[in-house]
């Protein structure tokens, strides 16, 4: 049995059973003795557990994990690091949104399909490989963690205080539309009676959201051609946050900024847009003195998709065959379940949706929200969008006017033509 064979055979055991076997090194770098293995990830993926199970199995392997809170700045000194051939570690992240980006240099990263990926790409939904695969089909540089199926946070001791229901299911049937959504957080302005706390945390979080529920396009055709003026979905989500700003819904906090993340203790506001992966982002921010504060409902519209990871091993990196062996089992069912008990992140293996532990799936910080039932429910239907190369420089430059709007410097119409024009400069 050649290398490629013996990896794609033990790699398609360990997402059988979940384990990837002890003492299965590799050739040269790949070798368990005395090797240390640098991941480099943005926010926290859940792993610990997930290292020490692979180092259990791999002796003399030890893991060490770099996590970037700023998402901006990860992917901005990722991209350098790549281009430059500097080493950015042995396995890096790679977020929904800079996935077309990072293919545009596909031969700088391993490609998995030599690496007996072919035999594991039915495992996982079918548009999370096609997202990680250039053009042609010939290479694929990641391998999928997890999705970011929508649902809503809210906090329920402010929906009691402002005199709304606060029971999961009832708060769901406040708003099935967006338009219901934000009659809701009138009433909620209404009857909170605090200046301080406003019904969502920011206009751009919404915005994104509702963006994402308009179609398999954003700000770009799959031909990677600039659509902001043409595909309605921009402007309805555009709208719509606008109309949350007039309502003066929002509290004007900059997602993953430090006040965003005060915000979280400070009970600056009551709901934000919960991708599957946010909740474990909110318990770390919140901590756990809100246990049981903060729960989870539907999202109006009617699910969407914010986010998903890819696991890459660039080329450089000293220690590649090992690497490949640690994202497999990171990817595999045992690495995203164990992400998804750390962190609540979505797995990307339908295989694991039929399971108790996510159908059952509860968590007791949200009072026990059945994040099972919430997230999994609607994960296999699932629908890609396509985000083009430019798509993170041009919806930054959106958000930057959409932020000047809800601050007061720029009037609705004003800003639009001016989140259109700083559109077109940033995707040049």
């Amino acid at each position: 049995m050649n290398r490629t064979q013996r990896i794609a055979a033990l790699a398609v055991s360990a997402l059988a059973a979940g384990v990837l076997a002890a003492g299965c090194g590799s050739d040269g770098g790949g070798s368990d003795k005395n090797v240390t293995l640098r991941v480099n990830l943005f926010g926290q993926f859940g792993y610990k557990d997930v290292y020490k199970q692979f180092e259990k199995d791999h002796p003399g392997v030890k893991i060490v994990e770099t996590a970037e809170g700023d998402l901006g700045k990860y992917n901005t000194k990722l991209s350098q690091q790549i281009a430059a051939n500097a080493a950015a570690g042995d396995v890096v992240a790679i977020e929904e949104g800079q996935t077309v980006n990072f293919l545009q240099t596909a031969d700088k990263f391993v490609n998995f399909q030599d690496e007996g990926g072919l035999e594991l790409k039915d495992s996982w939904l079918p548009w999370v490989w096609d997202k990680a695969t250039t053009a042609d089909g010939k290479t694929t540089i990641g391998l999928g963690t997890d999705v970011g199926g929508l649902a809503m946070c809210y906090r329920r001791d402010l929906f009691e205080k402002a005199g709304l229901p606060a029971d999961r299911e009832e708060v769901g049937k406040l708003w099935p539309t967006w338009d219901d959504f934000i009659a809701t957080g009138e009433k909620f302005q209404a009857g909170i009676d605090d200046d301080k706390v406003h019904f969502i945390d920011a206009a751009t979080n919404t915005y994104n959201s509702i963006l994402m529920q308009g179609g398999d396009v954003t700000y770009f055709d799959r031909d990677d051609k600039l659509i902001v003026d043409s595909n309605p979905a921009v402007k309805t989500a555009w709208d719509q946050a606008n109309k949350m700003i007039d309502a003066g819904l929002t509290a004007k906090l900059a997602a993953f900024s430090d006040e965003w993340n005060a915000g979280f203790k400070n009970g600056s506001f009551a709901t934000v847009a919960c991708p599957a992966w946010m909740t474990g982002y909110i318990k770390g921010q919140a901590g756990d003195d809100f246990t049981g504060k903060w729960d989870i409902a539907t999202i109006p519209g009617g699910g969407g998709n914010w986010g998903g990871s890819w696991l890459a091993v660039p080329k450089n990196s000293k220690n590649a065959d090992m690497a490949v062996e640690l994202v497999k089992y990171l990817s595999s069912e045992d690495g995203q379940l164990g992400a998804f008990k750390a962190e609540g992140r979505l797995p990307s293996l339908p295989a694991l949706y039929e399971t108790s532990d996510l159908k059952e799936a509860t968590n007791p910080y949200f009072s026990d929200a059945p994040i099972g039932q919430l997230f999994v429910a609607g994960a296999a239907n699932l629908k890609p969008v396509y985000l083009g190369a430019k798509n993170v420089p041009v919806r930054d430059a959106f958000e930057n006017v959409l932020r000047s709007v809800e601050g007061g410097q720029r009037s609705e119409g004003d800003g639009w033509n001016a989140a259109i024009a700083a559109a077109k400069k940033a995707a040049k």
